[in-house]
């Protein structure tokens, strides 16, 4: 029987949920699928990958991958791709500078430390709203789980109103709390319906604020010398 070879393990607090969770590293086989999916640019096909390596990987009992916010499945993944295959990242960009009408195009090249990534959050976030004197509405963070079915929804609006409705955590008109997971689907889609303009435009406003990850990268073109700021986000910039 050939021998079992050792994987170390490691632990990482999510900045949104706070769960502390200990996972290994992705193996040579899942690293696999990740570069295939990742070289298809079918984002279908990526967040698949994502979650079931995710899965896989993570040690600690009781995660659920799809109930966890957006940012920290992907702030999870980047620490498991820098855990796993490397911390340094090197990035390729195109210098758009003009020169007398002429695009300068030289290619430049940035490395960065994956674990240098954080999360920023915006300091104006809050997440209960007042619609009326008597009716608060308290929001959470966008699952993972949202991704998927917004799959199905073929206009901005359908989207938009989708994900109010699964970031509802609860209604509360001044003596009844209307928890969201206890109410029918219907019913909270007709009470978002109802809103006034000012009442969803607060609504908006929360997920104008959502918290982000991001980097910032500072290059100069070898060819020109011209200053660029890059301002990456999601998953593809820091791995593009």
């Amino acid at each position: 029987m050939l021998p079992k070879i050792d994987t170390p393990v490691y632990e990482l607090d999510l900045p949104l949920s706070k769960k502390h969770i200990r996972f290994r590293p992705f193996l040579v086989k899942e690293q696999k699928n990740l570069m295939m999916a990742m070289e298809s640019d079918d984002k279908e096909t990526i967040e698949r990958n994502i979650r079931q390596v995710l899965t896989n990987c993570t040690i600690t009992e009781d995660i659920d991958i799809d109930k966890l916010p957006v940012i920290d499945v992907e702030f999870y993944f980047v620490n498991l791709r820098a855990r796993s295959v490397g911390e340094i990242v090197e990035n390729k960009y195109i210098c758009t500078n003009e020169i007398e009408g002429v695009q300068c195009g030289n290619k430049m090249e940035s490395q960065f430390n994956l674990l240098d990534i954080t999360v920023d959050i915006d300091p104006n976030y809050n997440d209960t709203i007042k619609l009326t004197d008597k009716i608060t509405i308290k929001l959470k963070y966008p699952e993972f789980s949202l991704v998927e079915k917004l799959k199905k929804k073929n206009s901005a609006v359908e989207i938009a109103f989708e994900v109010v409705a699964d970031s509802i955590q609860y209604i509360f008109d001044g003596e009844q709390y209307y928890h969201a997971n206890e109410t029918p689907r219907e019913e909270l889609m007709e009470f978002i319906e109802s809103l006034n303009q000012d009442q969803f435009g607060k609504l908006e406003e929360f997920f104008d604020h959502l918290p982000k990850m991001n980097k910032q990268v500072d290059l100069k073109c070898g060819k020109c010398g011209f200053d660029h700021s890059f301002d990456m986000e999601g998953l593809e910039s820091f791995f593009g």
